[in-house]
């Protein structure tokens, strides 16, 4: 898009603060030049019929000059005058309110643009809704009432009293208005670039997150390897490696994981229900080293939704990883049941080491990969530990609503 067509397209501008302060600045433009349009008509007249012909003239052109220098500056800026050019603004439209009993006629200074004074304060008035300091603005509001009084003094009859107490109560009105405008829209740009911050920094925390997940087996199984071992155990180790380098090349293309799509459901654009039960078995196999035991008859027919699965098989490989590494256990069960109500219970126990769970404060694997993401995906997690005892791990869709709320993403992703 070029540069003249993002000037106008203003609805499409970002809320952001400095970009509302551009918008701003159109506004401002619109109605100095707006004022100047307005003025242009009524010059000749008001030069025929002026006391001074050639001091009406010299006002005239200086607030036209100045309405389009303002206009240009503002433009420039892009954003409203500053305090000091909106005090000097100010001052300005003081100065042509009380000139102009001078270069008017006393019964033209009401209801036509041959008196552009009332017009180009009001003008001033509805842009200094822009200036920051308070102080300003309503000191520069009350001089231009003060001055717009001058300017009425011995020229308004008891007829027009009423006309001119109107046009006081109207620069007051427009100028609280255009003060408020100006703050609110101020205060939403605000609120969105902090909404905006704080998404971001979210999103970095999240990302960050996610990074650590990904690289957590991958760093056990990296370290594994570089401990002597049989050929037999470092074999399967390269096999688990391979599946998380699988997982990391993945996440680096900003893909799902190989393997976790049919074509079919990838063209549908859904995932397929995983069967609990062969899932677990797979991970098992990665990890025959530790002669895990599986018991999972009781939940043959256990079927969750594809990303559930993988959380599980996530959680699943990192607490094995954990066993191999730290646990010295000699046994370790796997087991899998299904209750009468759809609900699921998958448990693992081995008789290692144990720790202390109000002691040792809990590694990524566990805060993350294991409670963390599997309570995002709305199961339960239960650890049970104690110093020389071993280690239970029970993952569960829960009961009543949770079990039904698993029920029902398997179905969703199966239609």
């Amino acid at each position: 898009m070029s540069g003249r067509n993002r000037l106008w397209r203003v609805a499409e501008s970002p809320t952001t603060s400095a970009n509302v302060e551009r918008v701003f600045s159109y506004f401002i433009v619109a109605v100095r030049l707006g004022t100047v349009a307005q003025m242009i008509p009524a010059v000749h007249i008001g030069v025929a019929t002026s006391p001074n012909a050639a001091a009406y003239l010299a006002c005239w052109v200086a607030a036209a000059l100045t309405l389009v220098v303002v206009s240009v500056v503002t433009l420039v800026r892009r954003r409203p005058l500053g305090a000091a050019a909106s005090a000097a603004d100010f001052v300005f439209a003081y100065v042509l309110l009380v000139l102009g009993p001078v270069v008017l006629v006393s019964g033209e200074r009401f209801g036509t643009w041959v008196a552009y004074q009332p017009g180009y304060a009001l003008a001033i008035i509805l842009t200094a809704g822009g200036v920051r300091s308070l102080a300003l603005w309503a000191g520069g509001l009350v001089g231009v009432v003060v001055c717009f009084v001058v300017y009425l003094s011995g020229g308004a009859g008891e007829n027009l009293i009423s006309t001119a107490i109107s046009n006081v109560l109207m620069y007051v009105v427009y100028a609280i208005v255009a003060r408020m405008f100006f703050g609110y829209t101020r205060r939403v740009a605000h609120d969105a670039d902090v909404s905006r911050a704080r998404a971001a920094e979210l999103a970095r925390r999240e990302e960050e997150r996610r990074a650590q997940v990904m690289m957590h087996n991958g760093v056990a199984l990296m370290r594994l390897l570089t401990e002597p071992g049989t050929d037999a155990a470092r074999s399967r180790l390269l096999d688990q490696a391979e599946v998380e380098l699988r997982r990391m090349r993945s996440y680096l293309r900003g893909q799902p994981p190989d393997g976790t799509r049919s074509a079919a459901y990838a063209t549908a654009g859904s995932d397929p229900p995983v069967r609990l039960a062969a899932m677990i078995e797979r991970v098992c196999e990665r990890f025959a080293d530790l002669y895990v035991d599986a018991l999972l008859d009781l939940g043959a027919e256990v079927r969750l939704s594809a990303a559930q699965a993988e959380a599980v098989e996530r959680a699943l490989e990192s607490l094995l990883l954990n066993v191999r590494e730290h646990a010295q256990a000699d046994a370790v069960v796997v087991h899998l049941d299904q209750g009468w109500d759809g609900s699921w219970t998958l448990t693992l126990r081995d008789d290692g080491v144990g720790f202390d769970p109000a002691s040792v404060s809990a590694g990524v694997g566990l805060r993350e990969i294991v409670v963390g993401e599997l309570c995002r995906r709305g199961l339960v997690v239960d650890i049970e530990s104690a110093a020389g005892e071993g280690t239970t791990v029970t993952i569960s869709s829960g009961s009543g609503p949770a079990a039904a709320g698993t029920e029902q993403d398997v179905a969703r992703d199966a239609a």
